[in-house]
């Protein structure tokens, strides 16, 4: 069978061609294969709460119950009187979402980061002093001798358990040194533990 076009071409129709896709199934395939399905689709998302201790207590619920998670800084485009939000996997929203309800947390948003005005902050400001490390998270600082491995300095906040902290950690090995979670009592003693967890990161061998 055939169909002619003009005088001098003929085009033949193969019986076994196969027919074009549906329009909306070429929409469909542009829009899985774009950037921003991409991103949506295996990115991440930001739990935002009224107040820190609500953070704390969700950063201690998710983790015990296995999930990926990091506590950071709200980014520009939200601001809540909160200076820490929890950053998860996003396609886990759900589960997260019910972990949290079953300890009675309800976040105020739950936001997908899908640009970099949505970016959380990281929470950590390292300054590297050659010999000396000090690491501040949120508003304490924690400052370490490299080659003894010594905790030399700890300062920031305003908290009153902030001098007994200072007082059973510094002079100490961040081997030996107790946790600020476990002899703190304050919103700045957890923020401490955060600069304590990252220095050890960074100079303690895994």
């Amino acid at each position: 069978m055939s169909r002619t076009f003009s005088r001098t071409a003929k085009v033949t129709v193969s019986p076994f061609r196969r027919s074009e896709p549906p329009a909306v199934l070429k929409f469909l395939k542009k829009k899985a294969g774009s950037p921003t399905a991409a991103v949506q689709g295996a990115g991440t998302g930001i739990l935002v709460f009224e107040n820190t201790s609500e953070v704390i207590r969700a950063e201690n619920t998710l983790k015990a119950a296995g999930w990926s998670i990091r506590v950071k800084g709200p980014p520009p485009e939200i601001r809540t009187g909160c200076d820490l939000v929890i950053e998860f996997p996003l396609i886990e929203e759900l589960a997260v979402l019910r972990t949290l309800e079953e300890v009675g947390l309800h976040p105020l948003q739950t936001v997908p980061v899908t640009g970099p005005l949505l970016q959380p902050v990281d929470l950590f400001h390292v300054k590297d002093f050659g010999r000396f490390l000090m690491v501040r998270a949120a508003n304490m600082k924690l400052t370490v001798d490299r080659q003894t491995g010594l905790i030399v300095n700890v300062s920031g906040g305003g908290c009153p358990d902030i001098p007994y902290l200072a007082q059973e950690m510094v002079g100490r090995s961040l081997a030996d040194a107790p946790e600020p979670r476990r002899i703190g009592h304050t919103l700045c003693g957890y923020a401490l533990q955060l600069a304590y967890e990252e220095v050890r990161r960074r100079c303690l061998p895994s």
